[in-house]
């Protein structure tokens, strides 16, 4: 279009240095020395790579192999915020600020979502990522089978939350559930609760599976009973139900458990904490909420600095689980009991 003016080509950057195309290939992906171009020439080229513009197509240039200093973001899920408040917004603060600090730029990859909601990796059989040296994945995904496959790819990538894909180890970074629940009972214990109730959904993915093995370790330390309930709906009669049998605290898996628990002690006329305490195992992105303080702008970062020991293939190979710990709740939804 006229006006509009062309990008400049390795043939262009070629006819003004007054070398060859395969010269100007060789410099520009930083292959001058070894190949044996004289220095002279190296300059040359780089002089009408500046006059020009040029700029390496970095999608060419990771097809042939070579590191194009991208670390790619993919979600299994829609979970990019548009709100500061939006539970995944601090991990994706710490990528971008960590990738800034490393030198790397980021591309993120949203796609087209299939029928059940889930967003693939591999698309007519390719990877989409491999346009990025590496990658950092987040959400929740059910099944295993593109991250066992990325593995025996070989593809480079850290996944934020721990996970267990069997035959084959991958590179992870979480958040210490197990030890965190653990200490939440204690603290319940020692204010005197000795019925106290956990509350999961059907899904028994890892995330959900360490907190419940803390939960269990918090209660054989304080010889309390385990009050283990599965449902995916709180209502009235439920609350009922746990304050007939003694239930004086209650630990909700998930923040939709907690807000469908809140409302039905409403509905009968009572509130945490005094007439039940609550924790909520995740964190709350509004204040007002006994919750797990989740380490999440830290996970963003850790993930990042993993991924490039990966690819600068430094550091411990065994080194590629790290569980961050997390902040415990404050006092808003705990007491004694009948407080």
């Amino acid at each position: 279009m006229e006006g509009q003016r062309r990008r400049a080509r390795q043939a262009d950057v070629a006819r003004l240095a007054g070398v060859s195309q395969a010269t100007v290939s060789a410099v520009v992906n930083g292959r001058g020395p070894e190949t044996g171009i004289p220095e002279q020439t190296v300059q040359r080229v780089l002089e009408a790579v500046r006059q020009l513009g040029y700029a390496a197509n970095p999608a060419a240039r990771s097809l042939r192999g070579k590191r194009n200093r991208l670390l790619g973001v993919h979600t299994f899920e829609s979970i990019f915020p548009v709100d500061q408040l939006d539970f995944y917004h601090e991990f994706l603060v710490g990528i971008e600020q960590q990738a800034v600090a490393d030198g790397y730029d980021l591309v993120l990859f949203a796609s087209t979502e299939d029928l059940d909601g889930r967003r693939r990796i591999y698309s007519d059989g390719m990877n989409r990522l491999a346009l990025a040296d590496g990658s950092v994945l987040l959400g929740v995904e059910p099944g295993s089978t593109e991250l066992a496959r990325l593995a025996a790819e070989g593809y480079p990538f850290v996944h934020i939350g721990r996970r267990t894909v069997p035959g084959t180890e991958i590179a992870w970074v979480g958040a210490d559930y197990a030890s965190a629940t653990r200490e939440v009972v204690g603290r319940l214990a020692a204010l005197g609760h000795r019925r106290i109730a956990y509350v999961t959904g059907p899904d028994r993915m890892e995330v959900f599976l360490d907190k419940e093995a803390g939960y269990r370790a918090g209660c054989a330390d304080a010889g309390l009973p385990e009050l283990m309930y599965v449902t995916s709906q709180l209502d009235p009669a439920w609350v009922d139900a746990a304050h007939a049998g003694g239930v004086t605290a209650v630990l909700a898996e998930n923040e939709p458990l907690a807000r469908q628990l809140v409302a039905a002690l409403a509905e009968r006329g009572m509130a945490a904490p005094a007439d039940m305490s609550v924790v909520v195992l995740v964190t709350m992105t509004e204040s007002g909420w006994s919750s797990l303080r989740i380490p999440r702008n830290e996970m963003g970062r850790s993930a990042v600095k993993m991924l490039t020991r990966i690819l600068a293939g430094s550091g411990d190979p065994g080194d590629r689980h790290h569980l961050l710990p997390c902040g415990l709740p404050d006092d808003h939804m705990i007491g004694p009991p009948g407080s």
